[in-house]
């Protein structure tokens, strides 16, 4: 399974499922060890074990990234087992649908402690080690809400607009040090059950989709193929960019239609 990352030791957060899962899975592919974490054990071990059947390298360490003691532990385990830190993806995130009057104080703090601390706190770990090396890639995983606001999204938009000013300020400030910070800003991605909500919604999926430029949701696959580029020397000059992988949405206008 050799690749763009041949040598090279990754850990992706929130990688039991979904885009935290196809990035796990395309990093290894690459020739990367991964270290695949996720708040549930379980998940975990199954993305680990399925890299492991394809031939690749991984091991899961479950871990909460809300916490920054569990962050700093997760760092700091990885390299003293394999010697090295070489890629970081703060991936685990998620959030409320609720518009702003409902979101109760708890649910705010939850999805700011999901989406933007745990990002603050891999950035922060994972530069400790990788500065004195003088190499690294750190990647985050931002969103599209992050970049204009969607209903109901207000807590998990001004957090993942968070990220990616997180994003830029350590990329400025650590770019002579020979470490990359990039962002990604999925649009929305044809989970099942994202998938199985729209068709419940008077839009309905096809009436969704047909208002995405390339008519489609997104796949993971086309997030991991995005991440595992940032990670390789592919993009080696890429530093504080925040790349949308939306199908065409982040460059319409959102104006009124004549249709």
């Amino acid at each position: 399974m050799a690749g763009r990352l041949e040598g090279r030791v990754a850990i992706v957060t929130g990688a039991g499922s979904g885009i935290g899962r196809a990035t796990a899975i395309k990093m290894a592919s690459e020739g990367a060890l991964v270290v695949v974490n996720d708040i549930n054990a379980d998940t975990a071990e199954s993305t680990a074990a399925e890299i492991r059947a394809g031939g690749g390298s991984a091991e899961a360490r479950p871990a909460d990234v809300r916490q920054r003691r569990e962050v700093d532990a997760l760092i700091d385990e990885t390299v003293a087992r394999h010697g090295q830190l070489d890629v970081l993806h703060n991936n685990a995130g998620g959030g409320n649908t609720v518009r702003m009057l409902e979101l109760s104080d708890e649910a705010y703090l939850g999805d700011v402690a999901l989406n933007q601390h745990s990002v603050f706190f891999g950035i922060r770990a994972a530069l400790r080690v990788m500065v004195p090396r003088g190499r690294g890639s750190i990647i985050s995983t931002a969103s599209a809400a992050g970049l204009g606001a969607v209903p109901g999204l207000s807590a998990y938009g001004s957090a993942k607009a968070a990220v990616i000013m997180l994003t830029r300020c350590a990329a400025v400030e650590y770019a002579s040090s020979g470490v990359r910070i990039n962002a990604i800003a999925p649009g929305s991605m044809g989970t099942p059950a994202f998938a199985m909500w729209l068709n419940s919604m008077p839009v309905g999926l096809a009436g969704y989709e047909a208002q995405i430029p390339q008519n489609r949701l997104g796949r993971p696959e086309e997030i991991a193929d995005a991440a595992a580029w940032l990670a390789s020397d592919e993009s080696s000059y890429v530093n504080g960019a925040v790349i949308p992988v939306d199908g065409g949405c982040w460059a319409k206008l959102a104006s009124p239609t004549f249709e």
